[in-house]
């Protein structure tokens, strides 16, 4: 990083907001780094919690703002961001958005990708699939993002053995260790060797 200000991060986000949550705790005490916002499209989401508690301001969208391009670029600014984190956000990100911050969008699958990714695939429904296939591991993927669901530039991936009997409860729990783990190291990997 070259100038003395602080990184400042958006984290999108769509459900309970664990992983948010694992970032923002992270990043709390990091002198370079900061969670600056938190981007959300649904208002009963936990993550609004997280971010209150956390006294991190929160931007409740819907996928109608989110496309208006001018308008959300324009709250983006004014929060200062400098990279956006999906966290569990599950509408795609405008191609506008890709092109405004290149390079400097990441997201977290819950499954090695390229299996059981793409559009439609997202939580209890990858690890249903991935159970259904007998498959013996499964994992995580952090990538960057484009235009399309799930197939931006691989980042990191780290694997996690399934037994049999596993149901997709306990793959769930099994990559949610792996995503709590594993995703705020990564972001800060990826913000200091930019």
């Amino acid at each position: 990083m070259s100038s003395g200000d602080r990184v400042r991060l958006a984290i999108f986000a769509s459900g309970a907001g664990s992983n948010a949550l694992k970032i923002i705790e992270h990043f709390a005490a990091n002198p370079d780094i900061s969670v600056t916002a938190i981007i959300c499209n649904n208002p009963n989401a936990g993550v609004i919690a997280h971010a209150r508690e956390h006294q991190i301001p929160t931007l409740l969208i819907t996928r109608k703002l989110l496309n208006d391009q001018e308008w959300f670029l324009t709250q983006l600014n004014g929060f200062g961001i400098d990279y956006i984190v999906l966290a569990g956000f599950l509408l795609l990100i405008p191609e506008y958005l890709v092109d405004a911050f290149p390079e400097k969008i990441i997201n977290i699958h819950p499954a090695l990708l390229p299996k059981y990714g793409g559009k439609g695939m997202y939580g209890m429904r990858v690890h249903e699939a991935v159970q259904a296939s007998g498959d013996t591991e499964s994992g995580i993927t952090i990538h960057l993002v484009n235009t399309h669901y799930d197939e931006g530039r691989i980042v990191f991936q780290k694997s996690v053995s399934l037994a049999p009997s596993d149901t997709p409860d306990q793959i769930a729990e099994k990559i949610h260790l792996l995503e709590h783990a594993w995703y705020p190291k990564v972001i800060e990997e990826w913000v200091d060797g930019k």
